[in-house]
Parts: structure tokens; sequence; C-alpha cells
């Protein structure tokens, strides 16, 4: 059990490191990466979501000390991400394909992070009858 905690833990810290990074560089840059003129108002609004992915990736980053216990912490992220997944997916339909990159935050927010709050799920629940701990 210990292995497959360590294991989670090190995917998870691992994984986080892409929204640190994104949000980081939204929050200091915004919207250079894209190229795109906006007006101040849109490229203020760009930054506080950076800033909301950067914080989102913080929390995920807090779970990893003793993430078999942190499973409503680690449920309430998952949420918050594939919620901002499904934004993205209304808006492929919508407005079409977006870049190579998009697609790939799309799938971490859809698949990669669910799968993950599934695995920390079994982490804890392996915790629990290991420990007696509810």
């Amino acid at each position: 059990m210990d292995k497959e905690r360590k294991l989670l833990q090190q995917t998870v810290a691992i994984i986080a490191i892409i929204p640190v990074a994104v949000g980081l560089y939204g929050v200091l840059f915004g919207q250079a990466l894209t190229g795109d003129t906006v007006s101040v108002s849109a490229e203020s609004y760009f930054r506080f979501l950076s800033g909301i992915l950067l914080g989102i990736g913080l929390c995920f980053w807090s779970t990893v000390p003793g993430i078999e216990v942190k499973t409503n912490r680690f449920r309430i992220l998952t949420l918050l991400v594939v919620v901002g997944g499904l934004g993205r997916l209304v808006g492929l339909f919508m407005t079409g394909l977006p870049s190579f990159f998009m697609i790939g935050g799309l799938f971490l927010e859809l698949i990669v992070t669910p799968v993950l709050c599934l695995w920390q799920t079994r982490v804890a629940n392996r915790y629990a009858d290991a420990y007696g701990v509810a």
C-alpha cells in the first residue's frame, strides 16, 4: 500500500506542475503567449483566471503530504477542474477546435484528473481499511 501511495504522491506532484507553471506564466505575462491583442479588461480577466489555475495547482500540491487522508480536498479540486474542462468542451463545440495545447488541457481536465481522483479514493480506502480510520 505504501508503494502505491508514494507513486500517487509523485504523480500528483509532477502533474500539478502544469497548472502551477501555466497559471504563473499567465499571471506574469497575460495574453503574451497567444500573441492576441485584447482589451485591458480581457487581459485582467485572463490574469485572474490564470491566478485561479495557479491556485488549483498549489492546492493539489497541498494534498501530496498525507494524500491518503485528503479525499475531500482532492474531490473538490477535481470538481473545479472538471467543471472548467466542461466549459472548455462547450467552447470547442461552439467555436471550433482550439490549439493542440488546449486539447491537451481538455484531456487533463476531463480524463487525467478524474482518474487521479479515483486513484486517490482507492489509496484512501485502503489506508482506512488498514488503519481502521474513516
